[in-house]
C-alpha cells in the first residue's frame, strides 16, 4: 500500500514539477532528425544530380543526334554534288562524243561529195576528151579523104579511089585495136606504131599530091597532110591516158608530188639521223665526263684512305689484287675495315667505341642517379587522379564533417618516377653505416 503526500504551501496544494528528459534520448532524437533530413537532403541531391544528369545525358544525346544528322545532311549533299558533277561529266563526255562522231561524219560526208565531185568532174572532163578526141579524128578525115580521092583519082584505074578508105581506115582500124589493147590490158606500143605509120604515109601522100597536082594546090594538100596527122594523134594521146588509168601509172603531177614526198621523207630521215648521230656523240662525251669524274673522285678516296689510314689501306688492296678488282671499291673497304678493326661500321675505331660507351654510361649516371637531402622530395609523386563528375554529390556535407571511408582503389597509384625515387632512398639509407 502506497501512501502519497500532497504538498502544500501556506494551505495551497503545490502542483508537482515537470518531468525532466533524459539528454541521451534528446540526441539520439536529434540525431535521428538530422540524420533523416541528411537523408532526405541527399535523396534530394541525389534526385537533383540524376535529374541534372539526365538533363545534360539528354542534350548531349540530342547534340549527337544533330551532329549525326548535320553529318548524314553533309554526307548527302556531298553525294548529291558528286552525283551531279558525274553526270555534269557524263553528259559532257557524251556530247563530246557525240560532237566528234558528228565532226567525223560530217568530214566522210565532205570527203564524199568531194570525191562524188572529183569522180563526176573527172567523168565530164573524160567524156569531153573523149568526144574531141573523136570529133577531131572526124574532122581530120573529112579534110584528108577529099584530097587522097583527088589526088587517086583515074578514069583508067577506077579501083584506086579505094586507096583513101585504105590509108585512113587503116589510122582508124589500128586506133580501134589500141583500145582493145587498152581494155584487155594488153601490150598498145604495136598499135600506136601502125597508127603513126598509116597517118604519115597518108600525110606524105596528102603533101605530094597538093605539090604535084596544081587541082589540088598546096594549101590544100598541107591542111590534108596535118588533117592526117593530126586526128590520129590526137586519138592516140586519148588511149594512151585511157591506158596509163587503166594501168594505175601515175601521172607527171603525180610523179611530181611523190618525188617531193619522197624528199621530204629522206630530209627528215635523214635529220632524225643526225639528231640521232648528235644525241649520241653527247652521251658519249657524258660518260666519257662522268667516267673522268668518277676516277678523279676515286683517286680522290683512294690518297685519303692510305694517307689516314694506311693499316686498312694495305688489306683493302691486298683484297683488290686478290679478287682481280680495278679499284678497291666500298665494299672491298668495309671488309677490309672490319678485318683490321673489327667494327662493322665503316669510320669507327675501338678506342671510339670506347670513348662513345664511356660517354653514354656517363649520361646514364647523370640522368638516373638518386637525389638525396632536402631536394629528394618530388612534387609529382602522385599519377594524375581521375576527374571527379561535377554532378556528384560530397558526403561530408551532412555527416558532421566527417571524411568518408577510403575503399582500395581510390588512391592515386605512385608514378613510376616516384617509385623508383623510393626504392632508391631506401637503398642510400639501408648502405649507410650505423653507429
Amino acid at each position: 500500500m502506497t501512501t502519497s503526500v500532497e504538498k502544500q504551501v501556506n494551505g495551497r496544494a503545490v502542483a508537482s514539477p515537470e518531468p525532466r528528459f533524459d539528454p541521451v534520448a534528446l540526441a539520439e532524437a536529434e540525431a535521428i532528425r538530422s540524420r533523416a533530413a541528411a537523408d532526405a537532403e541527399a535523396a534530394r541531391i541525389k534526385a537533383q544530380g540524376e535529374a541534372e544528369a539526365a538533363r545534360t545525358l539528354a542534350v548531349e544525346q540530342a547534340e549527337e543526334l544533330r551532329l549525326a544528322n548535320e553529318r548524314k545532311r553533309l554526307r548527302l549533299e556531298k553525294d548529291q554534288v558528286d552525283h551531279k558533277a558525274y553526270i555534269a561529266k557524263k553528259e559532257a563526255e557524251t556530247a563530246k562524243s557525240n560532237a566528234d562522231k558528228d565532226k567525223a561524219e560530217q568530214a566522210a560526208a565532205d570527203e564524199e561529195a568531194t570525191e562524188a565531185q572529183r569522180a563526176k568532174e573527172q567523168a565530164r572532163s573524160e567524156r569531153w576528151w573523149k568526144w574531141g578526141a573523136r570529133g577531131i579524128y572526124a574532122v581530120g578525115l573529112i579534110i584528108a579523104a577529099p584530097v587522097q580521092f583527088m589526088h587517086f583519082w583515074d578514069r583508067e584505074r577506077p579501083f584506086l579511089i579505094a586507096a583513101p578508105a585504105l590509108l585512113e581506115g587503116l589510122a582508124l582500124v589500128l586506133a580501134f585495136g589500141a583500145a582493145w589493147a587498152v581494155a584487155h590490158r594488153r601490150d598498145v606500143a604495136p598499135y600506136r606504131v601502125g597508127i603513126m605509120l598509116g597517118a604519115v604515109i597518108a600525110a606524105g601522100i596528102n603533101l605530094y599530091g597538093g605539090i604535084t597536082d596544081a587541082a589540088i594546090g598546096f594549101n590544100a594538100g598541107l591542111i590534108g597532110a596535118i588533117a592526117s596527122l593530126g586526128g590520129p594523134i590526137v586519138l592516140m594521146a586519148y588511149e594512151h591516158g585511157i591506158a596509163q588509168k587503166a594501168d594505175g601509172i601515175p601521172s607527171w603531177r603525180e610523179r611530181r608530188a611523190a618525188e617531193k614526198q619522197a624528199e621530204a621523207e629522206a630530209a627528215a630521215r635523214e635529220a632524225a639521223r643526225n639528231a640521232k648521230a648528235e644525241a649520241d656523240a653527247k652521251a658519249a662525251a657524258d660518260k666519257a665526263a662522268a667516267e673522268k669524274r668518277a676516277e678523279e673522285e676515286q683517286t680522290r678516296r683512294d690518297t685519303d684512305r692510305q694517307a689516314d689510314h694506311d693499316d686498312v689501306w694495305k688489306v683493302a688492296n691486298a683484297l683488290r689484287a686478290a679478287r682481280g678488282s680495278r679499284y678497291v671499291t666500298e665494299q672491298i673497304w668495309a671488309e677490309a675495315w672490319y678485318l683490321v678493326t673489327g667494327c662493322k661500321t665503316v669510320g669507327i675505331r675501338p678506342e671510339i667505341e670506347a670513348q662513345s660507351r664511356a660517354a653514354q654510361a656517363h649520361m646514364r649516371t647523370v640522368t638516373e642517379a638518386p637525389v638525396l637531402g632536402s631536394l629528394s622530395l618530388i612534387e609529382s609523386q602522385k599519377g594524375p587522379r581521375t576527374k571527379r563528375d561535377p554532378n556528384t554529390p560530397d558526403g561530408r556535407r551532412n555527416n558532421g564533417g566527417t571524411p568518408p571511408v577510403r575503399r582500395p582503389g581510390q588512391t592515386a597509384p605512385y608514378t613510376e618516377a616516384a617509385k623508383k625515387q623510393a626504392v632508391l632512398e631506401q637503398t642510400a639509407k639501408n648502405d649507410r653505416p650505423t653507429d
